[in-house]
Order: structure tokens, then C-alpha cells, then sequence
């Protein structure tokens, strides 16, 4: 059995996504720079509450279960951000020839990704830090 090199090719997608994921903010930033006028003044640097006078500091308390949702939540979107590559990858056909075990190896690393998160939300339900009071 003999191992072919990775053609450049399966790296195309990778390399656009790279170098698009840098020039976007960068552009829409630089973007916001030229075109915002910048003539601050005193209304325009206060405390902006919907419309009204502020009337206290805007700085408040919130409860820490705001925190643990967002937290979970913030888990979950990066394991559906590593889940979207990962298809594309295992949908080549270097992928398929990679097996261990008589089993893709690429498939045994997600599913030991996803039961590791599983375990993190079975962990937080315990804990019931899902339960909004």
C-alpha cells in the first residue's frame, strides 16, 4: 500500500477560507473608518439608553446563569464550526483512505469530539446550570 502525497488542491478551500476570513473584518472595519463622520460632541458621547436621559449608571448586576447559557451556547457554535470542515474534508477522497482499525479514523476522532461535549452537557445539566430562575 503505498501513501500518495496531499495535492495542493485539497488545500484551496482552506487556504481561501484563511485568507477571507482576514481581509473581511480587516475591509469592513477600514470600511466603517472612511466613511463614518467623526464630529463627536457631548450628546454624541453620552450614555445612550433607548432614547431616554440616563438616569443611573449603566453598569449592572446579572444574574450568573446569563453567563452559564452563554457559555454552553458558545460551546455548541464551535462545535458546529469544527463540524462544517470537517464534513468537507471527510467528504474527500484522501479521507476515505485513511483507515484504522478497519475504522476511518476521521470519523472515531468526532465521535470521541461530540461524546466529549456530550459529557459536558450532561455535566451542566446535572449541575443544573441549564435551569433559568
Amino acid at each position: 500500500m503505498t501513501s500518495e502525497p496531499l495535492a495542493v488542491e485539497y488545500y484551496v478551500p482552506l487556504i481561501m477560507f484563511l485568507i477571507m476570513g482576514a481581509i473581511v473584518p480587516i475591509a469592513a472595519l477600514a470600511a466603517v473608518k472612511i466613511i463614518s463622520p467623526l464630529k463627536p460632541n457631548r450628546r454624541k458621547l453620552s450614555m445612550y439608553e433607548g432614547g431616554l436621559v440616563p438616569i443611573r449608571d449603566a453598569r449592572i448586576q446579572f444574574n450568573v446563569q446569563y453567563y452559564l447559557f452563554a457559555i454552553v451556547f458558545v460551546i455548541f457554535d464551535v462545535e458546529v464550526l469544527f463540524l462544517y470542515p470537517w464534513v468537507y474534508i471527510y467528504a474527500s477522497e484522501v479521507m476515505q483512505r485513511v483507515m484504522v482499525f478497519g475504522m476511518n479514523i476521521a470519523v472515531f476522532e468526532m465521535l470521541m469530539f461530540v461524546a466529549v461535549l456530550l459529557l459536558g452537557l450532561l455535566y451542566a445539566i446535572k449541575k443544573e446550570a441549564l435551569r433559568w430562575v
